[in-house]
């Protein structure tokens, strides 16, 4: 845990201290409940789950009108896997504030999460109706996920394509349109696709495994293999590498090489 969440989690802390030696007045428990909110926010950002929903559950108790606290709530069940739960915040953060957009992004997170895809679509475009939230690249594309997995692929396309207008270098959307364009059998269109991507993260394995099959499909067996070693090569010892070695031996054998 890094010394800035340290700090935090010692002040809010502090700050919990002092509020429970001046009684129980209903400003003292919306601090406190601040407080604990603080000390879960920083456990969330240092990836202890459970420290945060433990601090997160005393903060609701002290103030369960908080819609952030009830956000929070969410992400936090979203991280032990645990949608049902995370739904049931969302909706709540939602129902106290209907214009909290960034709760209902994640509500049809969750409902992508699981495969629910009908609640996603309906979730983010109610998002993308909020002409002020900031980050509609990310609805875009997660619209383009849910459709994609509808197989509506012309859908997929046109909100990846939109999420790129928004985002030129979002590689998520571009991941995303390549293989929309594969399951279109617009195979040059994924091929420069990943090669964009990748030109942007050349650390992202999975583009490259996408690059590797969208090759397969095009019949061009070499250029596919030649990403497969290059796979091995760059991430050893990985899935990915595992991944590769799997895909190349078997387009070997089907080739009769």
């Amino acid at each position: 845990m890094d010394r800035k969440t340290l700090l935090k989690i010692f002040i809010a802390g502090l700050l919990l201290c002092l509020c429970s030696c001046s009684g129980q007045s209903k400003e003292v428990r919306k601090r406190q409940g601040e407080a604990s909110r603080d000390v879960g926010e920083a456990y969330m950002h240092a990836g202890n789950y459970t420290g945060a929903l433990r601090e997160l559950l005393k903060a609701e108790e002290l103030t369960p009108d908080d819609i952030y606290i009830q956000n929070d709530l969410g992400l936090t069940y979203m991280a032990k896997e645990r949608t049902d739960l995370a739904i049931r915040h969302f909706k709540k953060a939602l129902d106290k504030n209907p214009g909290f957009t960034a709760a209902r992004n994640n509500l049809g997170t969750a409902h992508m999460a699981n495969s629910d895809w009908d609640a996603a679509i309906t979730t983010f475009k109610k998002v993308l109706e909020d002409l002020l939230y900031p980050t509609p690249h990310f609805p875009h594309s997660n619209l383009g996920w849910a459709y994609y997995n509808k197989k509506q692929y012309d859908l997929a396309a046109r909100h990846y394509s939109e999420a790129l207008e928004s985002q030129p270098r979002f590689v998520i959307a571009m991941r995303g349109l390549g293989r929309t364009y594969v399951a279109m059998k617009k195979i040059p269109d994924a091929v420069g696709m990943f090669k964009k991507a990748i030109g942007i993260s050349p650390r992202f394995a999975p583009l490259y495994l996408d690059l590797a099959k969208a090759y397969t499909a095009a019949n061009d067996r070499r250029s596919a293999l030649d990403i497969y070693r290059k796979v091995i090569a760059a991430f050893p010892g990985t899935p990915y590498a595992d991944e590769a070695q799997r895909d190349a031996g078997a387009l070997l054998l089907n080739s009769g090489s």
